[in-house]
């Protein structure tokens, strides 16, 4: 079992699903359902040997990857599970479902039959070429339809975005600079800029290497050190803990509304964008099914998403920061 973020989801979930299928456990710390589940998941984890992975993801903490596979799916619940092979979401159930349900939705995509050493071959280094090949096929199509299609603002923003999630921040910053320069700047694109510019800071400043504990310490030796708690809240970006970033952005801009032109205010809206979750489109047909054709295996609640939720949130903290 491996807890996923937006830093190692890519790798840990997408990836490794090339090479075994990956469960990915949508839950929360609030979630009683999710509690019950998460045991189950773990012992079905240790009872198949290797034939999957169990991947967690707290949808509090990483809210932009849950929303986005909430939307996807139609879900509004959680713990909402998601199973991922050769790269994508294939099957999937919400609630916190017993043994034998749980064995038997497996069992549709690992079959008891299937020998362990075929599985175990499966993970072997000998496939990471191919892996590696994949997923540049991937950026390759995306790159080929953009430049067949260079207005195409859509096109441009998947693309960065994937190039972003790959690490490569060189060739993101190169697509990306063309929508940098319309006029209007759209603030999606602003949006993917400033998470490029945290990546950047991480990757190029020494202060990057710091651990949180240092700006910390920064910090309570001075609370007005602005400069530190701007680099914290990049830090916190790159690790994929936006939430955190935009308390510690908040705290710069209730002292200092106008400082360093407003970078604080600009980012906190960019990363308010990347977290805004975008409805997806009904489906009059689809009854008993979600968006992305899974079965759902158990009742959905209706309840508000813990991301659209959490985005309103911050909005409100934001406005009272600054009136």
């Amino acid at each position: 079992m491996i807890d996923v973020n937006l830093v190692n989801f890519e790798a840990e979930v997408i990836e490794a699903s090339l090479r075994v299928p990956v469960l990915l456990d949508i839950w929360a710390e609030w979630c009683g359902p999710c509690k019950q589940l998460g045991p189950r998941l773990e012992q079905l984890e240790t009872e198949q040997g290797g034939r999957f992975m169990l991947a967690k993801l707290d949808a509090d903490k990483t809210p932009e990857i849950a929303g986005q596979l909430s939307q996807m799916f139609g879900v509004r619940s959680i713990p909402f599970c998601v199973l991922f092979k050769d790269g994508q979401p294939v099957d999937g159930f919400v609630g916190a479902l017993p043994l034998d349900q749980l064995r038997a939705f497996l069992a549709k995509h690992m079959p008891i039959g299937e020998p362990q050493a075929e599985a175990e071959a499966e993970v072997q280094p000998d496939t990471q070429p191919g892996q590696a090949a994949d997923a540049r096929s991937v950026l390759e199509q995306l790159a080929d339809a953009l430049a067949q299609n260079p207005a195409d603002d859509d096109l441009r923003f998947d693309y960065v975005r994937q190039l972003i999630g790959h690490g490569q921040l060189a060739e993101a910053a190169a697509a990306l600079a063309p929508a940098m320069g319309q006029i209007p700047l759209q603030l999606r694109f602003e949006s993917l800029q400033q998470w490029l510019n945290a990546l950047e800071f991480v990757s190029n400043d020494p202060r990057g290497r710091w651990s949180i504990e240092q700006f910390e310490q920064a910090i309570s030796a001075n609370k007005r050190d602005f400069d530190s708690r701007f680099a914290k809240s990049r830090l916190l970006i790159a690790q994929g803990d936006w939430q955190a970033a935009m308390e510690e952005l908040l705290e710069i801009i209730m002292r200092d509304k106008k400082w360093a032109d407003e970078a604080p205010r600009k980012t906190y809206v960019a990363l308010l964008e990347l977290l805004t979750p975008h409805k997806p489109k009904a489906d009059p047909g689809a009854a008993g099914k979600s968006a992305g054709g899974i079965e759902i295996a158990a009742p959905v609640t209706q309840q508000q998403d813990p991301q659209a939720e959490l985005v309103a949130r911050y909005r409100r903290k934001l406005s009272m920061a600054l009136n």
